[in-house]
């Protein structure tokens, strides 16, 4: 076994380490920290202890360190400055790049067979060996068009993701758009298929059709689907760009890039199923049912009723007075950068004897993970998260809920409306709590785009405002008590 061959083991075992400590907030940290030392070693492994079969070393280390210093310096600032709001238009755009790299290793590779067969007058022998010339064609150009097409479509859906989450990119459909999005894919596998079977003169001008036709699709494929339903196509085309990546990694014969890919397609794949789950949907729907888009699926806005307000002294008492509260965080939380205030109102309720916990959705926030991330960022103990299973499991014996900036994933309409586009998804109970207060800017419906029939029951006073404006009057109230 090589050095480089070790090398690329080791770095593939820190990915699959480092993945399993991801499953834990307390650990997730680490996990990351170590996945990222493993594919940096692979990096500098492949950029000096590489050789090919003539014993020729990579060379061009200009352009490589060019590159590193210039993506590293782009990410790091990147990273440093987004706001948590816009995390998962990041993340979006993160893997679009991935799969724009998967694409240009398929372009790069197959110019490369092209050149080599027409400057040896289309001689597949002179490129693959001569016993099974056509076997290794069809084998790399398999390679080569599903890393281009699956890579195309990542890159083109990511960047229409990205527009869509951060508002600059409208849903859009037409009569008949899903027929013309088959099409659009049938046609790129079936000039592939070509390519592959007629391969004298390598095509160049069929394969840049199929890049284009995989594009256009990427993009059609995600404009019509629902802002509510982004969490869940950012997560699919995540996975895409994993098979793509593991594309890249057969044809340059690297363990550790195939590992990886691998392993980002899997991940990628359960998510999207568990997300789905969470949202009591098929990924059908998902991809077909524009849940979340300009018009909503139920079509109306109905007024469920009247609803009260609380005040600002009236809210601190009530949660002062209380033996046990539970805060449910939502985007409106991080839309108001609210997570430090929000945790000061819990560790001076808890100052008070109060036991305060945070009850998560799997989908709360824009993706998954969001509320459980912005939460760490101020410190609150990872033992007061819990997740929807446990708290729903404790919201009965629950004094006062605190519902800040959440929306769909606590409306009653999930479980008492046939109708509504949401019914079915597995919601947080918060109505089993004696007393529940919602914290939102405004009556406007939710990312879902439908009314929430919380806001208008009993046992619901609304509490209007900014959430970290409101949080920190609540602080200074309940201090004045």
């Amino acid at each position: 076994m090589s050095l480089l061959t070790l090398i690329y083991l080791l770095a593939s075992v820190s990915f699959v380490i480092g993945l399993k400590q991801l499953s834990h907030p307390a650990t997730a940290r680490r996990g990351n920290l170590l996945a990222a030392a493993g594919m940096a070693i692979a990096i500098f492994a492949t950029i000096f202890l590489y050789r090919d079969e003539q014993g020729a070393a990579l060379g061009n280390y200009g352009w490589i360190f060019s590159g590193l210093v210039i993506g590293g310096v782009i990410g790091t600032y990147s990273a440093r400055k987004v706001q948590m709001t816009a995390m998962p238009e990041m993340v979006s755009i993160f893997n679009g790049m991935g799969g724009a790299c998967a694409a240009l290793i398929s372009i790069i590779e197959f110019n490369r067979l092209a050149d080599a067969i027409h400057g040896k007058h289309d001689s597949l022998s002179a490129v693959f060996p001569a016993s099974s010339a056509y076997g290794h064609w069809v084998g790399e150009m398999l390679v080569i068009a599903a890393g281009l097409i699956i890579g195309s479509v990542s890159f083109a859906g990511s960047v229409i993701a990205w527009g869509k989450l951060n508002g600059r990119i409208k849903d859009f459909s037409f009569r008949g758009q899903h027929f013309v999005n088959i099409g659009l894919l049938l046609a790129a596998v079936i000039l592939a298929a070509w390519l592959i079977a007629v391969h004298e003169n390598a095509n160049q001008s069929v394969f840049y059709l199929i890049l284009l036709l995989s594009l256009c699709y990427g993009v059609f494929f995600v404009l019509p689907i629902g802002g509510a339903d982004m969490p869940v196509v950012i997560s699919l085309l995540n996975s895409f760009t994993g098979v793509a990546a593991a594309c890249g990694g057969f044809l340059y014969h690297n363990k550790a890039m195939l590992t990886g890919g691998i392993l980002v397609g899997a991940a990628g794949t359960l998510l999207t199923i568990l997300m789905c789950k969470a949202m009591n949907r098929s990924l059908k729907n998902v991809l077909i049912g524009s849940f979340g888009g300009t018009v909503t699926a139920s079509g109306h806005h109905v007024t469920q009723g009247a609803y009260k307000e609380v005040s600002l002294s009236d809210a601190a008492v009530v949660l002062s007075f209380a033996n046990k509260v539970m805060i449910v965080p939502g985007y409106g939380l991080a839309v108001a950068q609210a997570q430090h205030a929000c945790h000061e109102l819990e560790k001076l309720l808890t100052g008070k004897g109060v036991d305060v916990k945070y009850a998560i959705h799997p989908v709360a926030g824009r993706m998954p993970g969001h509320m459980n991330v912005l939460l760490a960022e101020a410190d609150v103990a990872y033992e007061q998260l819990l997740e929807m299973e446990t708290a729903n499991d404790e919201f009965s014996t629950v004094d006062v809920v605190l519902v800040l900036g959440a929306n769909d994933v606590v409306n009653p309409a999930a479980k008492t409306d046939p109708a509504s586009p949401i019914y079915g998804m597995p919601i947080l109970d918060v109505e089993s709590a004696k007393t529940c207060i919602v914290n939102k800017r405004s009556m406007k419906p939710g990312y879902a785009g439908i009314e929430n029939e919380l806001f208008f029951r009993p046992k619901t006073s609304m509490l209007f405002g900014d959430a970290k404006k409101v949080l920190q009057d609540l602080i200074a109230e309940i201090k004045n008590l």
